[in-house]
């Protein structure tokens, strides 16, 4: 099919416009898709390799028993997610936690991320 010149001008503009925003949009379905994969599987799985790995320094609630043990209770999955794997690699070092982070897989990390981050933590500000 012959278009006329300007036609063909406009045409071409208003593909090149669609394809300009396909990386955007790509990246936002990526996104949320990450959001939602805290499921409630996730979540519970996540409980249950807590009780087994992590509960002794952390506590099943993610309230640290031990000093110098942070607190993982509503910590941000994705944070959590880079910790571990960080351990997992090697790329940060600690005793206990680099040989734990070593037999988690990556569902493992994520699951465990998730049953954290699921946990709701309220904050009290002290009086002035």
């Amino acid at each position: 099919m012959i278009f006329p010149v300007g036609m063909r001008n406009l045409r071409l503009r208003r593909i090149r416009s669609v394809l300009a925003v396909l990386p955007c949009l790509s990246v936002a379905l990526f996104c949320i898709g990450l959001a939602q994969m805290s499921s409630a599987d996730d979540i519970q799985a996540g409980r249950l390799k807590a009780e087994v790995a992590c509960q002794t320094c952390h506590g099943i609630d993610g309230l640290a028993t031990i000093a110098m043990v942070p607190n993982l209770s509503g910590q941000r999955e994705d944070y959590t997610i880079i910790q571990l794997e960080a351990y997992r690699s090697g790329k940060r070092q600690h005793s206990q936690m680099s040989i734990i982070a070593q037999s988690l897989s990556d569902e493992d990390i994520r699951n465990l991320a998730a049953w954290y981050a699921a946990i709701e933590i309220a904050v009290t500000v002290p009086d002035e």
